[in-house]
């Protein structure tokens, strides 16, 4: 180990997933991290707290089952320490084959230890330019300022890079009160697993599904802008709508595998309610992010039996996604070609979802430490998780997009197999592959019990 005293921080600008992340892993390494975030002195659209960490959409980080993609990624970064998917673990909810977390204690563990952490140091200040004169002369400079990044920093970032940045709309899904939900009309159970209590089922028949998709189409929406974009796989709700009379039916709202135990029969259709906190008394609508109005979405929405007198805790909005053109910009260790001293992580490289940001996150901490201690790192296996995820960023587009992580990211099997016995050949050779890259990786703290704590 060097000597910390000594020893120059790296500068992380953004305390969301990919900025602590990042911060972390410096610090079981032994190394300082200064973690610049700007709430909640300077706040955004989307975010509620001064929080790190905080998450701004869904509590849910996805699928947990080992064979699919993402849950291929929890377990890579449960092996390199993840502080994400520890603190996800310990801050968990009920949520079938899913893990979701109480958001608000979640973040509030992963402030606490990383404020209260001898190595990291926490700046609650603005950064607007990279050439602000506290980041230079450090070991570097990571920008994980996220999908949220300000005005001021975006702009700049362009600036350096030579070219505009990219930039598209997410949307988040609205709150009700668990006290205001009507019981008559809401069944618990997951799909194919009546015996669970993981999600609020809220059946709608096949006159009260059509008139919830009509009104959708044609109730009131925040204007579009001109440069706008939605992520394929965070849809608005009404956008789904507009795409067929049954997309709904068949994405987010199918009723298979869930029988109502008021008729013993499947429902026409199903609207979802996940909790939000171990105490259930807030629940969020699942596939419902949403960019109508206000108040067309308290009239709109509750038009769903179960939501007629529904109290919304917190309404769908819209905030800016910002990106860069990845393969085209960034070196293969994540640096900006043209400021090598700066490197991006998280969802401004052009990755998509909470894991895929921390992953990026720690793997771009990992990359930091590593050249602080004169040591070479070989990047994660194309067959990993991690790997799939961080070669789309090195993959070349015509119109570079940002992707989750999936197993269409990692070469080919070779073979035809079905389609669930594909799935498990993916994870077992992602397993194995990890496996030795991790084995052969140099010894920077990063794996095992935490060393800097």
């Amino acid at each position: 180990m060097s000597d910390v005293k000594t020893s120059s921080p790296l500068h992380i600008v953004g305390g969301g997933l990919a900025g602590c992340e990042c911060a972390w892993a410096l610090a079981r390494a032994g190394l300082p991290a200064r973690l610049y975030e700007m709430r909640p002195q300077t706040t955004t659209p989307a975010h509620e707290t001064g929080r790190l960490a905080e998450l701004v959409c869904s509590n849910s980080f996805r699928s947990d089952e080992e064979a699919t993609a993402v849950g291929l990624l929890k377990r890579e970064m449960e092996g390199l320490g993840s502080l994400v998917m520890e603190t996800a673990r310990a801050t968990a909810v009920p949520a079938g084959k899913a893990l979701a977390v109480d958001r608000a204690r979640f973040a509030g563990e992963i402030t606490d230890r990383l404020e209260n952490h001898p190595l990291v140091e926490v700046v609650r200040r603005e950064v607007t330019s990279l050439d602000d004169p506290e980041l230079q002369g450090g070991a570097g400079i990571v920008v994980a300022a996220g999908p949220l990044a300000s005005d001021p920093l975006a702009a700049d970032l362009a600036r350096v890079i030579g070219v505009g940045h990219l930039a598209f709309f997410d949307a988040i899904a609205p709150i009700v009160s668990f006290d205001s939900i009507d019981m008559e009309h809401a069944f618990w159970g997951s799909r194919w697993r009546p015996e669970d209590d993981d999600y609020l089922n809220c059946p709608l028949n096949e006159a009260e599904y059509h008139a919830l998709v009509e009104e959708l189409r044609t109730a009131g929406r925040v204007p579009s802008k001109e440069f706008e974009r939605h992520f394929e796989a965070c849809l608005p709700v009404e956008e789904m709508a507009d795409r067929g009379e049954m997309t709904l039916a068949f994405g987010p709202l199918k009723p298979v595998g869930l029988t109502d135990p008021r008729t013993g029969e499947r429902p026409y259709a199903v609207v979802q309610l996940r909790a939000e906190n171990l105490e259930r008394t807030a629940f969020n609508l699942v596939g419902f992010q949403t960019k109508l109005t206000y108040p067309e979405q308290k009239r709109v929405f509750s038009l769903i039996p179960a939501l007629r007198e529904a109290e919304f805790l917190r309404l769908g909005s819209i905030h800016r996604n910002t990106f860069v053109n990845a393969p085209r910009v960034l070196d293969g260790r994540l640096r900006l070609l043209a400021r090598p001293e700066v490197r991006l992580a998280g969802q401004i490289t052009g990755v998509e979802g909470y894991l895929e940001s921390a992953a990026c996150g720690l793997w771009a901490g990992m990359l930091a430490a590593s050249e602080a201690r004169g040591l070479e790192i070989p990047r994660p296996p194309a067959e990993t998780a991690l790997g799939a995820l961080m070669g789309h960023l090195r993959t070349e587009a015509k119109d570079f997009q940002p992707s989750n992580v999936n197993f269409g990211l990692m070469p080919a099997l070779g073979r035809k197999m079905p389609k669930r016995k594909r799935k498990e050949a993916y994870a077992e050779r992602a397993a194995e592959a990890f496996s030795a890259w991790t084995g052969g990786l140099p010894d920077l703290g990063l794996v095992g019990r935490d060393r800097a704590e």
